[in-house]
């Protein structure tokens, strides 16, 4: 019997605005363009394959026992003192226990293999890392609620603006100068903390020129849902340029400039810096940019020696 036009409409309503609701989503998890962030996303496929070796065996017995043992069902045995099965035992414990085994073999593995902080050996799968080829420093600064991006290899600095050439180890440096954020790219590697007072780091590669979306996965206050960036994987050659246009722009970041630059504000524009100071990160992390704070580094050195100044 078919259905009438008022009910085909009706349930034709969810469709549609799963359609509208889904057309804003990005499958960029599973599609990276990183090695890093493949890797990563390579250990969840395997993990999810896995478990659902359990899950779906399981609501596929269930559904099937359910209507194989109904009580309209005149045509299988009734046992109300059945109690075991050696068969049924041996394979309800085995077939967790070695996937659990399994699960934490690849867990331990890809926990030090993907280490944030183990520097890279290789480009992507079957490409080595070129022994004579060092990664890019940057140092990355959380603030509120913006990013600072600093190069120190190459004396400029962005805000809100990240790039860096294709097939080139990058090591970052991250701290924060107010509240504990996270950085994520989510196309070049998995997400890392920044704290005041503390550094982490993560090595990743880019390995595909394009524009990515960097963002804030950490709450930090009133305009986190505005702590954006864009990140640029650049040809070795389009790097060049870009890092020339930005020396080519007379703003220098010195300690007066990243101070104005550190009070809180949202939806900043792309800020660049031809020049940055000397140890300008080094005070960040050790917050002391304001010459009347004592450095952190420093205040540990006086507590070290009994709280006397060496």
């Amino acid at each position: 019997m078919p259905l009438p036009k008022p009910t085909r409409r009706m349930l034709l309503l969810p469709l549609l605005a799963a359609t509208l609701l889904l057309g804003g989503c990005n499958a960029v998890l599973l599609s990276p363009s990183g090695d890093v962030a493949i890797q990563q996303r390579d250990l969840i496929l395997i993990s999810t394959g896995l478990m659902l070796l359990i899950i779906v065996p399981v609501i596929f017995f269930t559904l099937l026992f359910a209507w194989r043992y109904r009580a309209s069902n005149p045509r299988d045995d009734y046992d109300p003192e059945w109690s075991h099965s050696t068969r049924i035992e041996l394979m309800i414990w085995a077939a967790p226990l070695v996937i659990i085994i399994a699960l934490g073999a690849i867990t331990w593995v890809g926990t030090h293999k993907l280490d944030p902080y183990r520097p890279l050996d290789r480009l992507a799968a079957g490409h080595a890392l070129p022994a004579n080829l060092e990664p890019l420093e940057v140092d990355v600064v959380s603030m509120d609620w913006k990013w600072l991006f600093i190069y120190p290899e190459l004396g400029v600095a962005t805000v809100n603006e990240l790039a860096a050439p294709v097939d080139r180890p990058l090591q970052f440096k991250l701290t924060s100068s107010t509240v504990m954020n996270a950085f994520f790219v989510p196309a070049l590697a998995g997400m890392i903390y920044t704290m005041p007072g503390m550094e982490t780091q993560l090595n990743a590669v880019i390995n595909k020129a394009g524009t990515y979306q960097g963002m804030s996965a950490n709450y930090s206050g009133a305009g986190f849902s505005d702590m954006n960036f864009k990140f640029y994987g650049m040809s070795t050659g389009d790097f060049a340029k870009w890092v020339a246009q930005l020396r080519g722009n007379g703003a220098t970041l010195d300690r007066k400039a990243y101070l104005a630059l550190d009070k809180p504000s949202r939806r900043d524009p792309v800020r660049r810096y031809g020049h940055v100071e000397d140890g300008l990160y080094g005070a960040i992390l050790n917050r002391c940019v304001d010459p009347r704070h004592m450095c952190l580094d420093r205040m540990s050195a006086i507590d070290a020696h009994g709280g006397k100044a060496s």
